[in-house]
């Protein structure tokens, strides 16, 4: 037996307007068939979680995991509509907007509590500096190639901008200085922008496993390592597992994270 939790509705805003990302820009956006700029994918994805926290609390943010996979776009002002189904073994995530569906996924609360990784589990890699990123290809962006960015640390203050960003209305976040797992998410996609140059690209899918809460403060770093970039449907797609590291010595969470670093759009104009 099933049954629903309240849907929870945001109004979507793009906060990567002015990101080196053009896919989040009106004018290239629409060149390349869509309406506008696109939501980030990892700000939906933020919108997504607020139904485990919903659900679970911050034992979710301690050891739960999910998944999500986006299909058509979220676009600046729009009504994102957030639903989740209980079934077995966790919830059924879904967003809709303008009627369409925009995104799936999965979250869950394991009984048995995972043990996290090691730190070194994947090895560290500082990325180059900015000016000497070489271009995203199939030899730059190749599996087995590890990533790292530079190290970051989230403050009050930070976080209480990003949680107005993404319109969170939980308490949770502010009231103990947790991090929202939107925040850990977006560490996946400077693992691509701080090591090499990209074109308009799209993030389709994510999965998380959240170890312990991460807390405003701490040093934040990403290990990752491709695991696979190949062409489908015309699109080259990257993948590539990660770990998040707090403060060096603990880790926050494991990510698998999947991005069409190509459009086919890009390679037929080439």
């Amino acid at each position: 037996m099933t049954s629903s939790l309240a849907a929870y509705e945001v109004s979507a805003f793009n906060t990567a307007v002015a990101s080196e990302n053009k896919i989040h820009d009106d004018a290239v956006a629409q060149r390349f068939g869509f309406r506008g700029g696109l939501v980030p994918g990892v700000e939906v994805f933020a919108y997504m979680a607020h139904m485990p926290v919903a659900r679970w609390g911050r034992a979710w943010l301690e050891c739960g995991e999910a998944d999500c996979r986006f299909y058509k776009p979220v676009y600046d002002g729009d009504l994102a509509r957030v639903m989740a189904r209980e079934e077995t073994g966790g919830l059924a995530l879904l967003v809709e907007s303008k009627g369409e569906r925009s995104a799936t996924g999965h979250a869950s609360l394991p009984s048995d509590r995972q043990t996290p990784p090691a730190v070194d589990t994947l090895p560290a890699a500082a990325p180059p500096h900015p000016a000497a990123r070489p271009p995203a290809s199939e030899t730059s962006l190749a599996a087995g190639r590890s990533l790292g960015i530079a190290p970051i640390t989230i403050d009050r203050a930070m976080l209480a901008n990003y949680l107005d960003d993404i319109r969170e209305t939980d308490p949770i976040y502010r009231a103990e200085g947790l991090l929202h797992p939107g925040q850990i998410l977006r560490l996946a996609n400077q693992a691509l922008v701080q090591n090499v140059v990209l074109g308009p690209w799209i993030h389709v899918g994510s999965t998380l496993r959240n170890h312990t809460a991460a807390r405003a403060g701490e040093q934040l770093t990403l290990r990752a390592r491709i695991t696979s970039n190949a062409v489908n449907k015309g699109h080259a797609i990257a993948e590539f597992d990660a770990i998040v590291v707090a403060d060096g010595a603990r880790v926050i969470a494991e990510l698998t994270h999947t991005a069409i670093w190509k459009p086919r759009q890009v390679a037929e104009a080439a």
